[in-house]
């Protein structure tokens, strides 16, 4: 343990031993002495200072400096910048920006003493004090750099009483910053004339270039032309300005700042400056930022200045081949799948565009998804063990309630696997999925996922959700759709480098669906391939799904790869429709572009399958596991543990007669005379579709007219009208159409209306009918003597 007794012993001996050395001996002496004005100017001293530190408690140091707000490139370059307040181009020099020469040259011009004087420069105040006096006007300033500072952040008209508070303001400056900080405060300060303050905003609005890339001759004309910028302006008084550069820039040689060389070609150097015009690059991003970030000054975002030219030139180009068309304008946003950065951000083609709405913002604009939802459904079916690619979906008319979705070809194409399904994306078997996976499961997920109109109107979502039935903005989609290549994985989109809240990650479906779903959107036979394009030099390698809005609105694409996912959307502003416009001929061609232009390189096989899936033989009939009958068999993704193991029932053994005219059931059939036959097990719909469409199947024949024991279960089911919906009629002669589906074997059914029987008929004829007003009740019995009911109601309109 220490001994702090011997410690203390120590330093005190020490202490004593100090005070004994002949500079204290000699200060004792002198305080003791008779010179008692020693005294005086010691508690002068003090007090001063203690006054001092009461007036810095009274009046403290305000520093809220208006600045203009930036936005800045990956690199640190200022892409776009806005007026302050006051409106003044006052852009912010960053400490890291501020060079040695800079500093250097402004100090050697301005105050030699600037590193060693508390503020003010006492000898300086008193030569000025004299050379005023003697020439009985202002002949020379004392103004060191910290008080110009003072008097810049406080401008005041120049008198006595104004310079005395102009000196308190430096010594406060001195008291509470840096040497450095107070140099920055300077260099962010300092007039160019009209509205420019700043050596930045002078590098950027005369010479089009940051500090970093300013050359010696650059940097004294910086450093000239502050004390007097009224009579030195850049591009009017060029020529006076060379000779007061060139006269420092000897100075600056003279005592080291810059070397013989580069006096000699900084002498040379012509003087090319002239007024630019403010940076007002990536104008949408720039004013989203502003927007979500408005007490920041400098915005550094993660743009790609190749990139996003690229982007801008590329969609610029496609909508002048398409504007005559009546497409006015794209929105194209660029996230880097590795950290989900924003680098490249297009929110329509020409922001000054006034005729086409360019001010617009495409990417934050609240429009109809159309198809481009679906691939999350079916990774979430995926995860739920509902379906695998190879699963068998059916593609016919439904009804739900009244919502009688059609297909973007209005045809239907009866059995379909679930990886066609979403390739051709049909909108039947989406609508059938995601009644199964449940409206509201499937919107609080999207809702979780960033998607703020779906998470406020999720009361009033239907099954037309999945058709676009909702509204979204493209940096919501894109940011979803990036979650595919980093395996199933939600991260809202990075807009800043300098962000500091922590952007939580969520994963939304599982590595292996969003696997599974990938490699069916990476295929290229299929509808949205624009036409011609299989014929082009070089396809992207990505997986993508396009969409289509309601009256042809908007026209998506999405697209992703292992480096990028490319969000592109088309349309008009102001929401009109375009006969022409959909997704495949219009979105694709252009994400195409940009994809074959950003990551034209990008040649690899990025696709690989994790290890949480694996392959295994299905029915091709029904995507199930195969029992003994299934003859046909194709290989099938699924997820161990997750995907359904139910075994095929596709065929139905049924006993019939010799000549196939008469079914048997297991209470009826002969002991002689009946034979074993295999008929599909379809379901109702599918024979109702097949029976409308006059599509040939194998039919059970009619049951054993004899049998007075048959199941009750699988009745007819009433497709039409809707159960538990109210119509309204026009007048009392308006009818109703009543349609059914019905297992294979049934060759008609009977319709009862309030228990009385109306009409016998086959099970794919459509009967319609006239109803009573008030609670109608609605029965179909199939010939098997099975039952189904539903009721609706029926008012007369007013």
């Amino acid at each position: 343990m220490l001994n702090y007794e011997e410690i203390f012993k120590k330093r005190s001996y020490l202490f004593k031993r100090a005070i004994n050395n002949r500079l204290f001996l000699q200060i004792k002496r002198l305080w003791h002495s008779q010179y008692r004005w020693v005294k005086i100017i010691f508690y002068f001293i003090i007090s001063l200072f203690l006054i001092f530190i009461l007036l810095d408690f009274i009046f403290p140091l305000s520093l809220n400096i208006n600045y203009s707000p930036i936005v800045q490139d990956s690199k640190g370059i200022t892409l776009h910048s806005f007026l302050t307040r006051d409106h003044k181009w006052r852009l912010p020099l960053e400490d890291k920006e501020t060079t040695s020469l800079l500093c250097a040259a402004f100090i050697e011009k301005e105050d030699h003493w600037f590193k060693f004087h508390p503020g003010i420069n006492f000898f300086a105040v008193i030569r000025a004090i004299n050379q005023n006096i003697k020439h009985q006007k202002r002949k020379s300033g004392a103004s060191t750099i910290t008080m110009q500072v003072a008097r810049m952040i406080e401008p005041k008209t120049r008198t006595y009483p104004n310079k005395l508070i102009e000196i308190f303001r430096a010594l406060q400056l001195e008291w509470h910053l840096s040497k450095r900080q107070i140099m920055q405060l300077y260099v962010n300060l300092v007039p160019y004339g009209g509205n420019i303050e700043g050596v930045k905003s002078a590098s950027v609005f005369y010479f089009d270039q940051e500090i970093e890339a300013l050359s010696p001759a650059q940097i004294a004309t910086l450093v000239v032309i502050p004390n007097n910028p009224e009579h030195l302006r850049l591009g009017v008084d060029n020529h006076r300005i060379i000779n007061e550069r060139n006269i420092w820039l000897k100075k600056f040689a003279k005592v080291g700042i810059i070397s013989d060389s580069q006096l000699a070609d900084a002498l040379n150097e012509p003087l090319e400056a002239k007024r630019h015009f403010a940076p007002n690059k990536v104008p949408h991003l720039s004013v989203e930022l502003r927007k979500r970030y408005p007490d920041k000054t400098i915005l550094k975002s993660y743009i790609n200045q190749n990139i996003q030219d690229q982007i801008e030139n590329i969609s610029f180009d496609f909508i002048k081949g398409v504007k005559h068309l009546g497409v006015t304008n794209a929105a194209v946003i660029v996230i880097k799948n590795s950290d989900r950065s924003v680098v490249g951000y297009s929110g329509s083609v020409d922001f000054n565009d006034s005729f086409a709405q360019g001010q617009v913002d495409g990417i934050q604009a609240i429009r109809s998804p159309g198809s481009t939802l679906k691939p999350f459904l079916y990774a979430m079916a995926v995860d739920k063990g509902i379906v695998t690619p190879k699963t068998i979906m059916s593609d016919v008319p439904v009804d739900y309630a009244g919502y009688r979705p059609e297909n973007y070809d209005e045809k239907f194409h009866g059995m379909v696997s679930m990886e066609n399904a979403l390739a051709l994306s049909l909108n039947v078997p989406a609508v059938t999925l995601l009644s199964e996976v449940g409206i509201k499961e499937f919107a609080t997920t999207l809702g979780n996922s960033g998607f703020n109109w779906i998470s406020k109107n999720q009361q009033n979502i239907g099954l037309s959700l999945i058709l676009g039935g909702c509204g979204v903005k493209l940096e919501e989609l894109a940011s979803l759709y990036s979650a595919f290549p980093n395996h199933g994985i939600y991260q809202k989109v990075r807009l800043i480098r300098d962000d500091q809240k922590e952007i939580p990650q969520s994963p939304i479906f599982s590595d292996g669906a969003a696997f599974m779903i990938s490699d069916i959107l990476t295929k290229l036979k299929r509808p949205d391939l624009p036409q011609h394009v299989e014929n082009s030099m070089h396809l992207p390698r990505i997986a993508w799904k396009t969409g289509t809005s309601y009256g042809r609105r908007d026209a998506w694409a999405i697209g992703y790869n292992s480096n990028y996912t490319i969000g592109v959307w088309l349309g008009n502003f102001e929401g009109k429709g375009v006969p022409e416009l959909n997704g495949a001929d219009f979105a694709t061609p252009l994400l195409f572009r940009l994809f074959n232009t950003i990551d034209y390189t990008n040649g690899k096989e990025w696709l690989t399958m994790p290890k949480s899936v694996d392959f295994r033989l299905v029915c091709s009939s029904s995507g199930q596991v195969p029992n003994n009958n299934c003859k046909d068999r194709v290989i099938d993704y699924f997820i161990p543990g997750v995907s359904s193991s139910i075994i095929c029932e596709h065929l139905k053994t049924v006993f019939t007669d010799l000549a196939g005219k008469i079914s048997y059931c297991r209470y009826c059939v002969p002991i002689n005379g009946a034979v074993k036959n295999e008929y599909p097990n379809l379901p109702p719909e599918i024979i109702s579709f097949y029976n409308q469409e006059h599509i040939p199947y194998k039919m059970i024949p009619e049951h054993n007219s004899l049998c007075t024991k048959i199941g009750k279960n699988n009745g007819p089911i009433i497709t039409s009208p809707s159960t538990n919906t109210t119509y309204l009629m026009h007048d009392s002669q308006q009818q109703l159409l009543l349609t059914c589906s019905v297992e294979n074997g049934v060759s008609y059914v009977y319709w009862y209306v309030n228990n009385k029987v109306i009409r016998k008929a086959r099970p794919d004829e459509k009967i319609f009918f006239t109803p009573p007003m008030g609670e109608v009740k609605i029965s179909c019995s199939d010939d098997k003597e099975r039952n189904s009911n539903i009721y609706i109601h029926v008012n007369k309109e007013k």
